[in-house]
């Protein structure tokens, strides 16, 4: 029986492979430091302001690079060499991060300081997809594609849940300053486990006046394809509608619930808590891969949980429907990169990632609304309206992704 047979878990399998180990390491670093920065960075934005409007701007700044470049960041990563891109992003956040803490430090941090560094981040984390993730699942095989992304994904629920979780502990007792030294620090470790991959790949050439032809190019492979044109629709909705809610979490937990930065950083850790547990199932699952019904209806099983959690009578109420939620975005979150490395043409991937990758940058649009939404209404009445206006969104991506 071979080292790959059916005696041995996916999840063995992979860890036995060092490029994966690597790799998926690095990744869990920078994703949990990625979420301590936009909790703090929320929390002193809100204890500044007491502006849920202005939580939702300094948070926005992160995502609004995903929109105006992520699909140019991904025809670059067809050419450019994705190792290098990816070192030179954790170098630069790494930076960043510093500075903010000098900042901070010396008693000049202001808003304006964090919505630059969240459009730094914002910039190397439009790379995310079609550089680590990629090369993620190259590392893993074309037969190990899902549950490579599952375990990735699993991870990456790790970190969203950790990360807002610690976020809410450095904020509460060693403050701004220490908690972007850390993130500093662990961006730094990431940097050299990335340095260590060997890594090749085929490049096409890059010839810049091209650039725009690539992207159109790869536009029109997506749109051809039902599955892909399901991909980018449901991104959209998830994230206009969906995922904003975490940009107003700080004002919804202080104004429902008067809870404390530890006890915003637990809810905040809640949907990530389930899908991790979510993810792991995937992960470990054997047989063919789940497909595109369960990539669409974990989607709007989250949406639906969201919109209850919004008007749940406590805080732990909230807390156990948005893992419960946790679920759905499990479905999403592994479904999303692994029915594009399964279906689109492997000269195209990357730039259809890239797509995928200005989809989820629309997420500044959701962000401001629900932020205004907040503003207007309260918290609980902008989270539970953007929820179900994002089911219609999925319905609609749904019907169009038939056609």
């Amino acid at each position: 029986m071979s080292a790959t047979g059916p005696e041995r878990s996916p999840v063995r399998d992979l860890l036995a492979d060092g490029a994966f180990v690597r790799l998926w390491a690095a990744g869990g670093m920078t994703n949990s430091m990625r979420w301590v920065e936009m909790l703090v960075s929320g929390l002193f934005a809100y204890e500044l302001t007491g502006s849920a409007f202005a939580v939702s701007l300094v948070l926005m700044s992160r995502a609004l690079p995903m929109l105006t470049a992520g699909a140019l960041a991904g025809a670059l990563a067809e050419s450019l060499d994705r190792k290098r891109l990816l070192m030179a992003g954790q170098a630069a956040t790494a930076a960043g991060a510093i500075v903010i803490a000098i900042l901070s430090a010396t008693g000049q941090l202001a808003l304006w300081h964090l919505f630059l560094n969240g459009l730094l981040g914002g910039l190397v984390w439009t790379n995310e997809l079609a550089t680590r993730r990629r090369m993620v699942a190259e590392a893993a095989g074309p037969h190990r594609i899902v549950q490579a992304v599952a375990f990735d994904t699993m991870t990456g629920s790790t970190t969203r849940m950790v990360g807002p979780l610690a976020g809410g502990i450095f904020y509460q007792t060693v403050g701004v300053t220490a908690a972007y030294v850390i993130a500093s620090a662990i961006y730094v470790l990431a940097f050299l486990l990335v340095m260590g991959v060997a890594h090749t790949q085929e490049r096409r050439r890059l010839i810049a006046s091209r650039l725009v032809g690539d992207v159109a190019e790869a536009l029109r492979i997506a749109l051809s394809m039902p599955a892909l044109r399901l991909v980018l629709g449901v991104t959209i909705a998830m994230n206009v509608f969906g995922f904003s809610y975490t940009a107003i979490l700080p004002a919804f937990g202080a104004i429902a619930f008067q809870a404390s930065p530890v006890e915003i950083g637990l809810l905040a850790a809640a949907e990530p808590f389930g899908a991790l547990l979510a993810g792991l199932a995937i992960a470990l699952r054997r047989g063919p891969p789940p497909g595109r019904l369960a990539f669409a209806l974990g989607s709007a099983g989250f949406l639906a949980v969201l919109c209850v959690a919004a008007l749940a009578p406590g805080l732990w109420m909230a807390a156990l429907l948005l893992m419960l939620g946790g679920i759905g975005t499990a479905c999403f979150a592994s479904l999303q990169t692994g029915l594009v490395m399964m279906q689109a043409p492997i000269e195209a991937r990357s730039r259809i990632l890239g797509l995928t990758t200005t989809c989820i940058g629309m997420g500044p649009i959701g962000v401001l609304v629900v932020g205004a939404l907040a503003d207007g209404f309260g918290p609980r009445a902008a989270i539970a309206g953007m929820a179900m206006a994002g089911l219609a969104a999925l319905a609609i991506a749904a019907v169009l992704s038939r056609r």
